[in-house]
Order: structure tokens, then sequence, then C-alpha cells
């Protein structure tokens, strides 16, 4: 977005997480004026904090990646990129349980040959098994992930085609590629799939380095980016709970009518089907065919440290990511904050946090010798049962456009068709997208009006 001269007009956005923050910063970028309505008492959306015992935790571990052009240029609007830290190279230690692991590592040459000697000093994989990961890279790379026939197919399916056998799977693609759709291989839709594989792995060969917060989410998304949005001139209304949008443009906030030029619906699609009139997006009711996908954290703390490392992987183990939190959390004392990562938590989702504690701290002490020597000082679970939509076969498809048929009201979230799965990135590309838009319906509004149409 430029920073010319643009339409004037008052912009309502139902929803703050990352695509209505965004929304709001681009449009005041360009002299238009938004109010943010959330119901809740924050900002930030499905990426917050909370305090428990002196700690400050992140809901859930996020992170990025440095094809996420989109995200750190809205880091760069809320003057943040320096309260992240980005690899200078992708690097990414896989841990088993039994045996040693294996690493992931890039190399300086251009996309996709920085993989191939990743690939080859894989120790997780056999000679063959590595060789046909290779050619599977090249055929995945040719792939079209705009086409619709991808949409109907899995990812796991058309690996195996590829004489990816189940080693591979798990210890190479699923590793990534369910952490990415918080779907599972043998469930993920194909195009998302090979959109990621491309755009991450496959092409720049800097794009797949992984950028961690060094700072809480709730700052970061949320006192961070209310400050830059009211220092600019923009309005944030928290527990202000929209339940009606009408011809007017009208909503209704907290039972009072509010009126607007423009408004953006930035909440998720269970949210957006009954919140979005009927005459704007006749196939609302399809959105609730995206479903969900759920996503558990295990937060453990030690009384003395057991990784060494930012963050590692795991195969073979309930254990998929693991994050050291020590930090950004503000444990001190000479403990050790872990968060662990579990994608696509299906099974987990419901389970008592008695037996999740059971099941992980076996799991992290098999992949962390130290942790068996180590007391835990606190264990504690946090469950995102709607993390994401679940990006399988025909989720393609459900997915709308920002534009709605009423030319004043217009679609962001995640879950719109961005091009992207259901990111951080693909949250913040649709507040862009949706910004532009109603940009563009503000000034023809203007024309019409100074013509007298």
């Amino acid at each position: 977005m430029s920073g010319a001269a643009g339409p004037s007009g008052d912009v309502a956005i139902v929803g703050g997480g990352l695509a209505g923050i965004t929304t709001a910063l681009a449009l005041q970028e360009t002299g238009v004026r938004a109010t943010i309505y959330e119901a809740r008492p924050r900002l930030g959306g499905a990426t917050h904090s909370f305090s428990r015992g002196g700690l400050t935790v992140d809901n859930g571990q996020h992170i990025f990646l440095k094809c996420c052009a989109a995200y750190r240029g809205l880091l760069a609007r809320l003057g943040a990129l320096d309260r992240v830290r980005v690899q200078d190279r992708f690097d990414v230690r896989v841990l088993t349980p039994d045996g040693p692991g294996g690493r992931l590592r890039r190399a300086g040459a251009p996309g996709p040959l920085h993989l191939l000697p990743a690939l080859a000093g894989y120790r997780l994989l056999s000679p063959a098994d590595r060789l046909r990961a290779v050619r599977a890279s090249l055929a995945l790379d040719r792939l079209d992930p705009d086409d619709p026939a991808l949409d109907g197919r899995t990812m796991g399916g058309w690996l195996a085609g590829r004489g990816q056998r189940r080693q591979a799977r798990d210890a190479l693609w699923d590793l990534f590629v369910t952490a990415a759709l918080n779907i599972r291989l043998d469930d993920a839709a194909l195009g998302p799939a090979a959109m990621v594989c491309q755009t991450a792995l496959l092409r720049r060969p800097d794009a797949a380095d992984i950028g961690v917060p060094a700072i809480p989410l709730g700052d970061l998304h949320g006192t961070l980016a209310a400050a830059r949005i009211e220092r600019a001139g923009g309005r944030i209304e928290l527990g202000a709970k929209v339940t009606a949008i009408d011809a007017g443009p009208k909503l209704v906030v907290n039972g009072s009518p509010v009126a607007a030029d423009a408004v953006v619906v930035a909440v998720p699609h269970r949210a957006a089907s009954s919140l979005v009139p009927a005459e704007a997006s006749p196939g609302r009711a399809s959105w609730d065919g995206l479903g969900s996908s759920p996503i558990v954290n295990i937060h453990v703390v030690y009384d003395r440290p057991v990784l060494d490392e930012p963050f590692v992987a795991a195969i073979g183990s309930p254990v998929q990511w693991v994050f050291d939190r020590t930090r950004v959390s503000g444990l001190t004392g000479g403990g050790q904050y872990l968060a662990v990562s579990v994608s696509a938590a299906d099974r987990w989702i419901d389970t008592p946090t008695a037996e999740l504690r059971a099941v992980y701290l076996a799991a992290l002490e098999r992949l962390f010798p130290a942790a068996r020597r180590a007391r835990v000082t606190d264990f504690f679970v946090t469950r995102e049962r709607h993390a994401t939509f679940r990006q399988s076969p025909g989720s393609g498809a459900l997915r709308p456009a920002s534009a709605t048929r009423l030319p004043w009201l217009f679609l962001a979230g995640a879950w719109t068709d961005t091009g992207w799965p259901d990111t951080m990135e693909g949250a913040v590309r649709s507040g862009l997208t949706a910004a532009r838009l109603v940009r563009r319906h503000l000034r023809e509004k203007t024309t019409d009006e100074v013509s007298g149409r």
C-alpha cells in the first residue's frame, strides 16, 4: 500500500486478529479511518498470551519462515523486526526416541540444490530413500498448486505413488507438512501441501529459514499493534460484540447500531457464516464444511536445562516440535521452560491432563537424557480446538474470495482464498487484500457522489 492520499471514509473491521489488524494498518497508511470491533478483551485473535506462576505464556508456539513476506511486512509496520529471531540458515535437528537422530541444514546453493547436501547427509533415511526423495521433490516442483484437481487428492497418496515409503514420509515429508497445514500427510490436500513445499523448501534457498518471536505474542500482536493503530488515528473497541450486519451499511455492536462506509468481517469461518448477510454470500452455509483441526501445546518447566538448542523436531514419538521458551517467558533461577507443539492433535484434544503428563514426560525423557535427572516444577496444557480449518481434499473449493455480492462488505481471515494455507502469513495476506478492495470501493463511492450518481 502506498502512502499517497486516498479516499476517505469510516471502515468497521469485525475482529482483531492478524487479519483485522493488518486491514486497519494498511487502510490507515492511505488515510482511511478504521475501527476494530473485537469481542474479546484483547487483540491478537488466535495468537495471545496469559500469565501463570510468574511466567508469560503464549497459548501456542507460532513460527514463521523467511518466505512469509506479508507477515514480515506486518512486523515492519509494527516496528517489531527486532522483536523476532530468524535463523541465519535453515537448520533443524530431528530426534528419535531410539538411537541417533538426524539433522537437516541447507547449503548456500540456489534452490532446489540447496537441500541436496541436507538430504545426502540425513541419517534417518536410507541412501535409496534419499534418492527417491530427491526425485519426488523435482516432481513436486512441477505441480501447479492452483490446479483444482490437486484439491481432490491427498499429499500422502501422491507421495506413495512417487515411491515414498512410510519411513521417508514420516521422517521427512510429514515432519513439515503436518506443522504447516495442521493435518497429517495422508489427510492433507495435495494443492496446499505442494504450495508449502514449493514455496518453503524448493525455490529460494533461504525461504525455509525459521523465525520465532522473541517477546510474548500478547505484546507482539496485541500491545504493539494496538499502540500503532491508535497512534495513526484508528480506534479499537474491545469487548465489542457484533451480532448483525445490515444494509446501510450498519452494524449492531453490543445491541446498538453503528454506521460505517464499509465493513470487513475478519472473524473465523464459523462466526462469519452466521454474521454475513445471506445476500452477500449465498453460499455461506458451505463454509461450515471447512471444519477445524486442533493443536495441543504441552508446557513443561524443569528445574534445570535439558535442551541446548532453541528448538528441535522429533519423529517416532508423540512429541513433534519442542521450543525453548525460557527467556521469552521471563523464567529465571536456572530452570528451563519447554513448549511441545502437537499439530493435527485430534487424538489428544480431549485427553485429560494427567494422561498427557504421563505420556509426554516419558516421551521427553526418551528424547532428552538430561530430563531423566531433572525435576518438573510445572506442567500444564493449552488446547486450541479450532486452531485452523481442516485443510483436507475439497477444502480449497470452499474458501471464499474477499469480495462479496454487497459492494461495501468484505471478508478477511486465513480461511479465505488467500493462496496460502491457514497460517499467520495467510491471515496477513487476507488483510492486505481486504484493505485494497475497501480502498477501491471508497474511491468509487466518492466518484459517484461527486458526479451525482
